[in-house]
């Protein structure tokens, strides 16, 4: 009876060729404030680089990809599901106007493929480095048995900081305040379990070609996830006071998500009429025999952000975005007189916050 490691299905050398494969593409997310490079037990950032800051305040976030590691699995297509995951987890620190610094991911697989991971990492590393965040560490584990051998999945986490007298949150919010949504790429990473099951029952698979799709099914599902934290900074750097909160549209869909950073008492109602979901979202509806409104706690329709700025500023951020390829309108507007909540999300995840609903018809 042989009493290894690799006997039990952990293959160490495969471990640390995945690491050699990844360790250019880590360290091109590096800047000066990164010490030690990279495959030390702890990701090291010199702090002094904050000293600059009268009352810095550090924001963390975790998140994972969620099911949508099943069709880049399926599919055999690995470089995507990393962008995914930064934007999961970037993308919430910024909604405090904070700016991100470091990152680290964790990946399980049942085997370890080098290549399968090194493909991952490099998504993750191009999606750190688009966003000014160092990728300073990570684990990747083999748990055979408890992963088949092509099984994996991914989660990160992050931390960056903000100035405390530029905290973005319901705070700021005031009444007449304009709303801003900005495009989503796509699906990004939520409601994968309801498209998956809507597939499965209507016998699609993800390597099948659908017009209404724009080609192959799983392809179109593995559109990155959008990236808005550069964009961002940069219109909060450019027009300083005119942003008063960010909500990310994630899981929960985009009432519940917008309620989470309004003020309590506050409220706004979303024109839906203001955008047209792209073909993905209608397509999926169809197929599933429901209305895109029936699917709005579960995907984000085409809204992956929105803002709440000052009414006499909005004109001002939608150019910037629009400047820096980031398609934006205008969906709706505070108020905080009162009225009956019946109908409306009111916070979410535990935030007691505002009160959102969305209103009208879809534009064709």
């Amino acid at each position: 009876m042989t009493n290894s490691y690799a006997a039990a299905g952990v293959d160490t050398a495969a471990g640390d060729r995945a690491v050699e494969l990844m360790k250019a593409s880590v360290a091109a997310t590096h800047g000066p404030e990164i010490v030690g490079g990279v495959g030390g037990f702890a990701g090291l950032f010199d702090a002094s680089a904050l000293l600059g800051y009268r009352r810095p305040l550090l924001a963390s976030s975790t998140d994972g990809v969620g099911t949508k590691v099943a069709i880049a699995q399926a599919l055999d297509i690995h470089d995507t599901i990393g962008q995914d995951l930064v934007a999961m987890v970037v993308d919430d620190i910024v909604v405090v106007g904070a700016k991100p610094l470091v990152m680290t991911d964790y990946i399980a697989c049942g085997k370890l493929h080098p290549e399968r991971i090194a493909d991952i990492v490099r998504g993750i590393a191009e999606a750190c480095a688009a966003t000014g965040t160092a990728l300073v560490g990570g684990e990747t584990a083999e748990h055979p048995g408890l992963l088949g051998p092509d099984d994996y999945d991914v989660a990160g986490a992050a931390v960056g900081v903000v100035e405390a007298d530029d905290l973005l949150g319901p705070d700021r919010v005031r009444d007449g305040d304009v709303i801003i949504a900005m495009a989503s790429s796509g699906l990004h990473s939520n409601g994968f379990s309801l498209v998956r099951h809507i597939l499965a029952e209507r016998g699609i698979g993800y390597h099948d070609e659908l017009p209404e799709f724009g080609g192959v099914v799983g392809e179109t599902l593995l559109t990155p996830t959008a990236l808005y934290t550069a964009p961002l900074l940069e219109l909060l750097a450019e027009h300083p006071g005119a942003v008063h909160a960010l909500s990310h549209v994630t899981g929960g869909g985009i009432a519940a998500n917008l309620a989470r950073v309004l003020p309590v008492g506050s409220w706004v109602e979303l024109d839906r009429a203001s955008w047209s979901p792209p073909s993905v979202f209608r397509v999926l509806a169809e197929l599933a025999g429901d209305s895109l409104e029936s699917t709005e706690g579960t995907w984000n329709l085409g809204v992956g952000m929105l803002a709440v700025v000052a009414q006499d500023r909005a004109a001002d951020v939608v150019a910037a975005l629009e400047s820096r390829s980031m398609p934006a309108w205008v969906a709706g507007t505070v108020s905080t007189a009162a009225r009956d909540f019946d109908g409306f999300e009111q916070g979410a995840k535990g935030v007691t916050g505002g009160a959102a609903r969305l209103v009208g018809s879809y534009r064709a």
